[in-house]
């Protein structure tokens, strides 16, 4: 695996992404989006909720406002991470059998792919939490934006395990949506775990930790030591399984 063609592949990553102008657009306009809804149809009435991660009995109080904008900052850093991380692998699938014919090794091309899904999910996640700021202050603000970016690295590493998997665009968008829209976009909601049944399940889904590390750095002083490897753990099992079918494809081609 030589450095050169890393760069020259992350290169030819970039171009063709943002050629299509409308990537970068919506990747700037979908969470001020977000956040801007979730302001608007909000109260400042103080909620109690649980920091589940901590222990079963730790409680926070954060308004009703704030909680809903972090929840639905971290839904939609996994929402757009994941998105690109499939297009990432599905929408150049043809130039990188082409690389390998060249004599590219797929292994090459995934860490390129990687390097790129990092670096944007990083971006991401940095406005994001800049975005925030507008609306309040969180009381550790990098360990916040590194709860955001533990959301993408998950969602976009599930996104690139969908796309090694299914080769129809249609078909991984909603393998997407459908895990995406239950976990972070609606199980992973603080006010919702209280008094949620079976909350094992809650527990065990890939948004879990991630949410639990962001929740913990804005509103306490807990830890986020053990949510950051938990959800680390689940990145690397989603890009071993993700890297096994996308080395199995190239090789076969």
């Amino acid at each position: 695996m030589k450095a050169g063609r890393i760069g020259t592949s992350v290169s030819m990553l970039l171009r063709m992404m943002f050629r299509r102008r409308i990537i970068p657009i919506l990747l700037l306009i979908i969470p001020a989006a977000f956040l801007l809804a979730v302001y608007a149809t909000t109260s400042e009435r103080i909620m109690p909720f649980r920091l589940a991660s901590v222990a079963e009995t730790v409680f926070l109080e954060a308004s009703e406002r704030n909680i809903s904008l972090l929840f639905l900052a971290v839904a939609s850093v996994g929402f757009l991470s994941s998105f690109l991380a499939l297009n990432l692998i599905q929408r150049e699938a043809a130039a990188s059998r082409r690389l390998v014919l060249c004599g590219y090794h797929p292994v090459t091309l995934l860490f390129s792919k990687l390097a790129v899904l990092a670096g944007c999910t990083a971006l991401i996640a940095l406005y994001v939490g800049m975005a925030l700021l507008v609306f309040f202050t969180p009381e550790h603000l990098f360990l916040m934006v590194l709860g955001l970016f533990l959301a993408g690295l998950v969602y976009g590493s599930y996104g690139l395990l969908v796309g090694s998997l299914i080769g129809g665009e249609l078909e991984g968008i909603l393998l997407i949506v459908l895990l995406a829209n239950i976990d972070a976009g609606w199980l992973q909601n603080p006010l919702f775990y209280a008094e949620a049944e079976n909350q094992f399940v809650i527990r065990c889904l890939p948004a879990y930790y991630p949410s639990q590390a962001a929740i913990a750095a804005a509103f306490s002083d807990h830890s986020v030591g053990n949510s950051v490897l938990a959800g680390s753990l689940y990145t690397l099992a989603f890009l071993t399984l993700a890297g096994t079918l996308y080395f199995t494809k190239m090789r076969k081609k």
